[in-house]
């Protein structure tokens, strides 16, 4: 970039990796880092910036935009781009960078150990021995070996639970709406029906966007042939937690693991929601954690330089 020519300027109002500042620094772009603005904030400081950077603060909407005339880039530190309303982007012509190839491998190794606990009973087995309890064969669990594991998308992070399961000699049986290819030897692609005729552990890894709200319902969950075990490490929207909850209670969903709930912001939770919420706590077989599956040192790091490496590839590209 000529001394002449304008900086590229972004905006990061997250809270993010030390690394990022000096990785966008080296490409040459001005930053300016608040990672403690309020949202109401936002808007003002839009005006001068060419990039914008979010984590999960604030939704990016046409309204949002309209005060960032200049804006080109919108980077999302992660996966999910669930907080960019559908088609905003694109109408403004701005380019939309993300980074799941930074946190897939997270999600992979959180996957596989939610599913070891929810098969030996290891919270349960934890919380009996912090309350005096030594019950060996009431926490009697099962193995992954023989089991039929189906996956419901099969993009960045389905693909990196599938590797993990290579070395469980386990049959994994992955559908996706989108026409995917598929690196493992073990792993069959195939459709939603045989997934519901022949599994015995089901896995979301879809994003999730308007048209796939609820995409597990009732229909879906109560068309399995055989009780299963459920884990969610998507989003909570893609999974219908009225219908887990009447699978649950009918047999059909024998437990599940979830990183990811309906709401995550728990005080505000609906009655109706706190019913369900109160279900699955009390429930013996399900396991909470708090949307943690990608978020790890390493993939705090590996994010950032995914989205660096995009934004090197744009610059470039513009400066053609």
């Amino acid at each position: 970039m000529s001394s002449s020519e304008s900086p590229f300027r972004c905006l990061v109002i997250d809270l993010m990796h030390e690394s990022l500042l000096p990785m966008l620094q080296g490409l040459g772009v001005e930053v300016t880092y608040v990672p403690e603005i309020k949202k109401e904030e936002v808007p003002a400081l839009l005006p001068e910036y060419h990039m914008l950077v979010v984590r999960s603060k604030m939704r990016v909407t046409a309204a949002l935009l309209e005060h960032a005339p200049k804006l080109e880039v919108v980077a999302r530190a992660g996966a999910g781009v669930d907080n960019i309303d559908d088609g905003v982007l694109e109408a403004r012509k701005i380019t939309l960078l993300n980074a799941p190839e930074g946190n897939r491998d997270a999600v992979g190794d959180h996957t596989l150990g939610l599913l070891l606990a929810l098969f030996r009973k290891i919270t349960q087995g934890d919380r009996q021995i912090r309350q005096g309890q030594w019950l060996r064969e009431e926490n009697r669990g099962e193995e992954i070996g023989g089991k039929t594991i189906g996956l419901i998308g099969y993009g960045h992070m389905g693909k990196s639970f599938a590797k993990r399961l290579m070395g469980f000699d386990c049959e994994v049986l992955a559908f996706d709406q989108q026409e995917v290819e598929n690196p493992y030897p073990h792993v069959r692609l195939t459709t939603l029906e045989e997934i519901q005729a022949r599994a015995q552990v089901l896995s979301l890894h879809f994003p999730y966007n308007k048209e796939n709200h609820h995409f597990i319902n009732e229909q879906v969950l109560m068309g399995f042939q055989q009780p299963f075990w459920l884990l969610n490490t998507a989003r909570g929207e893609v999974l219908d937690h009225a219908a887990l909850v009447a699978a649950m209670q009918a047999g059909k969903v024998k437990g599940a693991a979830l990183d990811v709930l309906e709401n995550e912001k728990l005080k505000t939770l609906t009655p109706e929601q706190q019913s369900r919420l109160a279900y699955l706590e009390e429930h013996p077989q399900v396991i909470f954690t708090p949307h943690i599956a990608g978020w790890t040192q390493e993939s705090y790091l590996r994010i950032n330089e995914v989205l660096v490496a995009k934004l090197k590839a744009y610059l470039q590209t513009k400066a053609k």
